[in-house]
Parts: C-alpha cells; sequence; structure tokens
C-alpha cells in the first residue's frame, strides 16, 4: 500500500461479456479528470474482443495485470500485484460469472470500494436475467449505477426498471442508444403503501418491499406505526420480552430464500409460539439493538392477533 493512504482506493465495473465495460474503462483512463498521474493497477478478469490502449492515456502509470482463473483471485496474489506496481489505487473489470462476495473475500486489507457500476447490453439483458438471474442480482446489489447500452427505441424501459427496482430503489439507471444518445431514468416508482399514513398498512403482496425500503431508509419510518402479517419466531439468545416476526423473502431465486425479520418487543413474548402467523400492529422506534448490531427498526407491540397464513408463503418483489 502507498505511503501515508490508510485505504487502497478500488474502483468496480461490472457486466458479462461484451456488455461494454472495456470500453467504459478505457474512456475513463483517457480522461484527464481521472487518469492525473495516480499509479493504477487494472486487473482484468474477463478478456473479451475489446483490447485496452495504454499508448492513448494521458498517464502512463497503468499497470495492467490479467487474472485468467478464479484460483488467482487471492489476498496473497492480489497484494504482491499492488506492490509490484506501487499501486495507489485499483480499477477492476470484474469477470460477470463470478460471485462478488468471491472478490470481497480475496481483497487485502485495507482496500475500500469507491464506486461500482454495471454494464448490460439491452439487447441480452433480457435474457441473462430469465436464465442467469441469481448473477444478475449478485451485481445488482451492490451497483450505483447501471448502464443498458446498445439500447434501442423500440425497447421499453420500463422493463429494465422493473429489474433494477426489483433489486434496488436507490441504483441509477441510464440507457445509452444506439442512435448514440443517453437518457436518464426517470420513471416514478412509488411505493404500494402510505408511509405518511397514522397507521401504515402493509398489504401481503408488498412486505417485501416495506422490508427493503424500512432497512435502506429507516428514519423515515422512525416513529410511525405499521400494521403487517408476519411469521413469529424465537431464539434461545431472545430476552423473554423479544421476539421475531417477518417472512421469508426469495431475492432471485428458490436457493436465496431469507427469513427477513423484525426484532419485535411485547411483554409476555416467550409465550407467544413459533411458526405461527399474526397480524401485527406495532409503533416503529430505529434505535441500537444487538440483533441489528447497530441501529435498526424495533417494533413496539401495539397490538397482535392470530392470522391466516398469505396466500403466498414466500414474499417477493414483484
Amino acid at each position: 500500500m502507498p505511503k501515508n493512504m490508510e485505504e487502497m482506493p478500488v474502483y468496480l465495473f461490472l457486466g458479462f461479456l461484451e456488455s461494454g465495460k472495456t470500453k467504459f474503462i478505457q474512456e475513463t483512463l483517457e480522461d484527464k479528470r481521472f487518469n492525473n498521474g495516480e499509479r493504477t493497477l487494472l486487473l482484468v478478469c474477463e478478456e473479451g474482443v475489446e483490447e485496452y490502449e495504454p499508448s492513448t492515456y494521458p498517464s502512463k502509470n497503468v499497470f495492467i495485470r490479467t487474472i485468467d482463473d478464479k484460483s488467482e483471485l487471492n489476498e496473497a496474489n492480489l497484494q504482491r500485484m499492488v506492490d509490484e506496481c506501487d499501486a495507489e489505487r485499483v480499477v477492476i473489470e470484474y469477470n460477470g460469472m463470478w460471485l462478488i462476495n468471491e472478490l470481497f473475500e480475496a481483497m487485502p486489507e485495507g482496500w475500500a470500494i469507491y464506486q461500482v457500476m454495471f454494464f448490460a447490453d439491452a439487447s441480452t439483458f433480457l435474457s441473462y436475467n430469465a436464465n442467469m438471474r441469481s448473477l444478475v442480482v449478485d451485481k445488482l446489489n451492490i451497483c450505483e449505477l447501471v448502464v443498458f447500452n446498445r439500447m434501442e427505441k423500440k425497447f421499453d424501459p420500463q422493463e429494465f426498471h422493473k429489474i433494477v427496482r426489483g433489486t434496488s430503489r436507490r441504483t441509477e439507471i441510464a440507457y445509452e442508444y444506439t442512435d448514440g444518445t443517453v437518457a436518464y431514468d426517470d420513471i416514478e416508482d412509488p411505493l404500494p403503501f402510505d408511509v405518511e399514513s397514522d397507521n401504515i398498512v402493509i398489504e401481503d403482496n408488498d412486505y417485501a418491499l416495506f422490508y427493503r425500503d424500512i432497512m435502506e431508509e429507516p428514519k423515515k419510518y422512525d416513529g410511525k406505526t405499521v400494521t403487517f402479517k408476519g411469521l413469529a419466531a424465537r431464539n434461545p439468545k431472545f430476552p423473554d420480552n423479544v421476539f421475531a416476526l417477518g417472512r421469508n423473502v426469495m431475492t432471485c431465486c428458490v436457493d436465496d430464500i431469507t427469513y427477513c425479520w423484525f426484532v419485535c418487543e411485547k411483554d409476555g413474548a416467550e409465550q407467544i409460539p413459533e411458526r405461527s402467523w399474526f397480524i401485527a400492529k406495532a409503533q416503529i422506534e430505529v434505535r441500537k439493538h444487538k440483533f441489528y448490531k447497530g441501529k435498526g427498526p424495533v417494533l413496539k407491540i401495539m397490538e397482535i392477533s392470530p392470522a391466516a397464513p398469505p396466500e403466498k408463503l414466500v414474499a417477493t418483489f414483484y
């Protein structure tokens, strides 16, 4: 790591083969605003038709290294490359078929993700999403911007918007059309429930959206009252007045179903039967709690009563 630097900035570019990653990185490294002399390690984890042209860079301090096999993606190897180049930052063109966690687990101590962008060929993206949904979600989960290139006027942006919003409400979306124009997504995406209501009522089909939104922006729910249906659970580590209430949520596929629950507080909580469905009305209090490992929405139960299971036992974003 460079002297006097606490963090190694990492710029991460995601996408499947021939999605436009190389072209964008090449243009970025040709831009003096980005490439003004910092010693840059460019890690190429996927080689396509496009090739890098270092001769066009305003600074000659770009050092290209390739990772051809996933076994090379390990802390010792990555640190060795940084040391050899005396790099001050890292730019990564990541392999679309590799999971993000495989990179994160291999990153040396001190590496910090500064920016994540995801590139997709609009003409093939819907097919990728239909056939490799888990890999698409893996990338969408962490990116700040999705760029759909090779977009044609006949394509419906709503289809692409819906897929991205099914994973993240914060990710920005840009469409690069084949005629050279660029448009930024401005499709309004209102929540299907009223956050300003005295009592926010969550319908069964909207639980996944509610859970994601409150976890992303807990402050806007602080002090509000909510009513929803959930499956109760307890853990031996819970105090007598704490229980879990939530739903199984499918993010991308049947292999990715997680019980997404809230910390609930109620006198006599230890008497609430596990694996039973309830409708609960609760006041939301955003505060530190050990089961969140930090701040999170703690639900102070006001009313709770047994309920029939929802029609769909697993909640989804669609």
